[in-house]
């Protein structure tokens, strides 16, 4: 699974190579509400085809309808701004009072792109200076605090995956949750030292180690854009990645398990030396409650709460496993029905 940025900049490559005309379009600056954040990309052929999106679609039309009717013909690249007025705002579909400047991006050899797409393809964090005045695109490392930034002389974006990932388990449940990760952007690493569960791992773009969980988290020196989900369903795995990752400023920290077994893992990881403070930030069950039975669909649940978390929403007033069930076992009891908290009283297969 692609990221959309990478599926923009790799359609860009191919039309270029087939010689046509290319526009790259960047959101650089949102004022109020808008449909895309700073740093999204489309790009749109000389015959009006378009990949990804800036807006929610009327952007988008006004700009189809501009090439179709008049072609590509800028050489420099340039900026403009939809919805200043409130007039424009609704006729662009922009939300009350939202404003978008873009940077419209004639393709050529000197913009790099090709170069660019290798450098993300071998996972890199990578750096892209524009300038204005001649188009010409110059690529460097990436620090992993870097942001946009677009003065109207230069535009520097940053491209890559800006979040980590660590899978501990390397089975059908990790393989779906990597390819969401990898497609919201996330660098995967994927650890077990269990032969029969890696040998056939085949998920493109990330990185398999086989080296003990407890190693693996500190090689790996986690900061606050990294996440940990233990999934092997072994405390003699689990345990050793979660202790080491719950001391560390990863942001998000979970493990598969019922109510029941997250109970018991706690009170293990609090006899190794987990403060009570640490223990608190252990997500178990993990994931929020959908109701989910597969394994593609406790993926879903799981990358869902990892994605809340990085976004600053507050995992905890979202409806966990155990909240949910909870809920469930008091309206099957009392014969009334808690609003917004019941999604069905079905186990999943994760919190069994």
């Amino acid at each position: 699974m692609d990221s959309v940025d990478l599926e923009v900049l790799k359609t860009s490559c191919d039309w270029l190579a087939a010689g046509r005309r290319v526009l790259l379009v960047t959101v650089v600056k949102t004022w109020g509400s808008s449909p895309r954040p700073p740093g999204a990309l489309m790009a749109m052929r000389d015959d009006g085809q378009v990949a990804g999106s800036v807006s929610g679609g009327c952007i988008e039309d006004d700009m189809v309808d501009r090439v179709r009717k008049g072609g590509i013909h800028e050489a420099l690249p340039y900026a403009v701004t939809y919805g200043v007025s409130a007039d424009e705002a609704r006729r662009f579909g922009l939300p009350c009072g939202g404003t978008i400047q873009l940077v419209i991006e004639p393709l050529a050899a000197h913009s790099r792109l090709p170069e660019l797409l290798a450098r993300l393809q071998a996972g890199e964090l990578v750096q892209r200076t524009l300038a204005m005045g001649s188009g010409a695109a110059e690529l460097a490392t990436a620090a992993p605090d870097a942001q946009m930034a677009f003065d109207g002389q230069t535009l520097v974006s940053i491209h890559g995956p800006r979040w980590r990932l660590l899978l501990i388990g390397g089975g059908q449940l990790s393989r779906f949750l990597a390819q969401m990760a990898l497609g919201c952007d996330f660098d995967v690493t994927v650890c077990d030292p269990r032969e029969e569960y890696t040998e056939l791992w085949d998920v493109p773009r990330t990185r398999l180690v086989r080296t003990m969980p407890d190693d693996t988290v500190m090689a790996m020196k986690l900061d606050e854009r990294c996440a940990v989900v233990a999934l092997t369903h072994d405390p003699k795995l689990d345990d050793l990645a979660l202790m080491e990752a719950l001391k560390s400023p990863a942001f998000y920290v979970g493990a598969l398990g019922s109510r029941s077994n997250n109970a018991k893992r706690r009170a293990r990881l609090l006899e190794f030396g987990v403060t009570e403070a640490e223990g608190e930030k252990l997500h178990g069950p993990v994931g929020i409650y959908i109701g989910s039975r597969t394994p593609p669909e406790i993926a879903v649940s799981i990358m869902a709460q990892i994605i809340a978390a990085k976004n600053g929403v507050d995992t905890q007033r979202l409806t966990t496993v155990g909240e949910a069930k909870d809920a469930a076992e008091l309206s099957d009891n009392s014969g009334c029905v808690i609003p917004d908290r019941v999604y069905g009283a079905s186990d999943t297969p994760h919190d069994t």
